[in-house]
């Protein structure tokens, strides 16, 4: 197929464009700044440059390219210190990549008759805080209302929902670990300034970006529909995940906070994360799309696959 990808030159775009190329599929990869065209080449896609907040930058991007597949994997959290204080500014331009070029994408789309389109949705540790710890595709995510969460929560509702009604895949990516994906993260560990809140009983799930990639293959391939959860085998808690990360990037066991103290310091996200956070069940894309991940948990995939 002519796979177009929203977001190539992305943290999930650099692993997924090689994947698709390997699969036989012609790829043309998007990317805002000119200067990446080269790596996209590199990598085996047809270079596009292209403003994803611009409608008539991707109208024309999409018209021009005649894809018979649209993928949608723009967010800007890369190369961004981690902020759960004040997530909704952290998440800014992603949640505007999430609603305004959704948008977009999905209006080109059914411009062009590309009915298979499969986009980057998220779902780590923010599963809806009720009964179990570990959730599937049928119970809905928490809005997260009044807190500084809402506005990603809401981007993310309103992502899954343009898809789906647009009759493709929402992907729900646990957290995304590997090269490029937790850089950030792991220097605020090594610094000492992540600290394990509470007793760390708040669930999450994660998935290696090669993993990740490998699920959108598949999501491409079958021309899937509906919402998947893309995470591993063994959603955990923050009190297992989160001492074993510290081991693995080379740090020292994180410090305990009392979430008290924490909602003082790092504000009311990050304490609903690590003590009431719900993880994910990969139940739907193994059985749906044939999907194994390489990492099976993140206790190999910390200690293999973070170079």
């Amino acid at each position: 197929m002519r796979v177009f990808v929203a977001g190539g030159s992305g943290v999930v775009g650099r692993r997924l464009v090689p994947q698709l190329v390997a699969r036989g599929h012609q790829v043309l990869a998007t990317t805002r700044d000119p200067a990446k065209a080269g790596s996209l080449e590199t990598l085996g896609a047809e270079p596009v440059v292209m403003d994803g907040l611009d409608a008539a930058s991707v109208a024309e991007a999409v018209s021009s390219t005649r894809p018979e597949a649209i993928v949608h994997q723009m967010t800007a959290i890369s190369g961004q210190q981690p902020d759960f204080k004040h997530m909704d500014q952290w998440f800014a331009m992603t949640n505007r990549l999430r609603t305004e070029g959704t948008d977009h994408l999905v209006a080109a789309a059914e411009a062009s008759g590309v009915s298979n389109l499969v986009a980057q949705s998220y779902g780590n540790w923010n599963g809806i805080r009720r009964d179990g710890w570990v959730k599937t595709e049928q119970e809905p995510l928490d809005a997260h209302e009044g807190t500084r969460m809402q506005a990603v929560s809401a981007a993310v509702h309103h992502l899954e929902d343009a898809v789906v009604k647009a009759g493709g895949a929402a992907l729900r990516f646990g957290g995304l670990y590997g090269p490029g994906a937790t850089d950030e993260q792991a220097e605020l560990i090594r610094a000492r300034k992540f600290p394990l809140i509470g007793h760390g009983t708040g669930y999450a799930s994660w998935v290696h970006v090669d993993d990740a990639a490998s699920a959108t293959v598949l999501a491409v391939e079958h021309q899937a529909k509906g919402v998947f959860n893309i995470v591993d085998d063994e959603p955990a808690p923050a009190g297992q995940w989160l001492p074993y990360l510290a081991e693995a990037v080379g740090a020292k066991p994180p410090m305990r906070v009392p979430a008290w103290l924490a909602r003082l310091l790092a504000g009311e996200v990050a304490v609903i994360m690590m003590t009431e956070g719900r993880g994910f069940s990969n139940a739907k894309a193994k059985q749906e799309l044939g999907w194994r991940p390489r990492y099976p948990s993140w206790r190999q995939g910390f200690r293999e696959g973070l170079a």
